[in-house]
């Protein structure tokens, strides 16, 4: 398990740039022109670890399979989408099936690339597209409602129930607030997730920059920086152009490249850590001769939850998990040495998953 996020943003942000460089491929067209991305492309991305590369080494695995992580570049979004400007109509049913939102803002100047708005604002632009998004779920809200209220008026309980809460979420949707910030209990936000609405999906603002700022930002980035704390969201620092250089590079230059930028790490890297933390998500391995293999999970998974997204038996006839910590494993030169220092350890159904377990999964159908 990944995690699916969709790339949205006005058009000529950089989205189709960054999804070209995240993927390394040409599957959508960077243009400059409004709509060059007219269905939804798809890309699946290997996650970054160096844990298991460690892992691998130490169990001379033959191969190494790092998780998978899915882009969704989505039609570029204008103002009136909600009501089928554009390609409003296919931008707002796609959006709707991704997991989470890397909402592109342009925050670079650059004459020869137009902006639909006429100047550079991120701000505006990150208020065009969420305005666009809330009427939206304001707009499904309402079509539910009607049908519930119904159902409400003739004593049905679950109706009642789920009517109180979308009369919530659409009141703090009215009041100009997307749907994540309606204060709400745990079982709450447990049933809004079941509405598929798209300002409740967790949002990562992505600045993308000009090469001179991709180390500080600029006055633009900050703004938006300010922004997501303000909304308790992330936000990260990206220079589609760069991305792309490096896309293009082999790895050994690559990494040359960026250290010639300043940087550390590429920002494909920077947008997988915070997408991560986005859907708190968590890693854990499986480590043999054959293969060193990293998976997903959500965090609080419990162990047979894990061994299910290996294999759909591993959970319906789970019996225990096997499991040394990756910091262990790696002290002490693998499992051998663990198991003869006491740090390989058999834990059961109730178990949850820590970042970085090393499992391996006994079960029986």
């Amino acid at each position: 398990m990944g995690f699916n996020c969709g790339i949205v943003g006005l058009p000529n942000v950089g989205k189709s740039t960054l999804f070209n460089a995240l993927t390394k491929t040409a599957a959508a067209e960077a243009a400059n022109y409004p709509f060059c991305t007219i269905e939804p492309n798809t890309g699946r991305v290997a996650v970054p670890d160096e844990r298991l590369k460690q892992l691998a080494l130490l169990a001379k695995s033959a191969q190494t399979l790092p998780t998978q992580l899915e882009f969704v570049d989505i039609a570029g979004l204008v103002k009136g989408a909600s009501q089928g400007e554009g390609l409003g109509n296919k931008f707002l049913a796609n959006i709707r099936e991704v997991d989470a939102i890397a909402h592109v803002l342009r925050c670079f100047s650059n004459e020869d690339i137009t902006h639909v708005e006429g100047e550079i604002n991120p701000l505006r632009d990150a208020e065009i597209v969420e305005t666009e998004l809330m009427l939206a779920d304001i707009e499904s809200l309402e079509k539910r409602m009607e049908s519930l209220k119904k159902k409400a008026r003739g004593g049905d309980k679950g109706a009642i129930q789920d009517l109180t809460l979308m009369e919530k979420i659409f009141q703090n949707l009215s009041d100009g607030n997307p749907a994540r910030t309606t204060p709400l209990s745990e079982d709450e936000v447990r049933r809004m997730n079941f509405m598929q609405l798209i300002t409740a999906k967790p949002i990562l603002y992505v600045c993308n920059v000009a090469e001179e700022d991709v180390i500080n930002g600029n006055s633009f980035s900050k703004l938006v920086f300010e922004k997501a704390k303000s909304e308790n969201c992330n936000a990260v620092i990206v220079s589609a152009a760069i991305e792309a250089e490096i896309a293009s590079l082999p790895e050994e230059d690559a990494n040359e490249f960026l250290a010639e930028l300043g940087l550390k790490e590429a920002g494909l890297d920077r947008m997988i850590k915070a997408g991560y933390d986005l859907l708190d998500l968590t890693t854990f391995f499986t480590v043999g001769p054959k293969e060193a293999r990293a998976w997903t999970v959500q965090t609080g998974a419990k162990a047979p939850e894990a061994a299910g997204v290996i294999h759909t038996d591993f959970q319906r006839g789970f019996i225990r998990a096997e499991t040394i910590a990756f910091n262990d494993y790696i002290k002490h030169g693998g499992e051998a040495a663990c198991k003869e220092l006491g740090k390989f350890r058999v834990e059961g159904a109730d178990y949850l998953v820590k970042d970085g377990d090393v499992f391996h999964f006994r079960f029986n159908v």
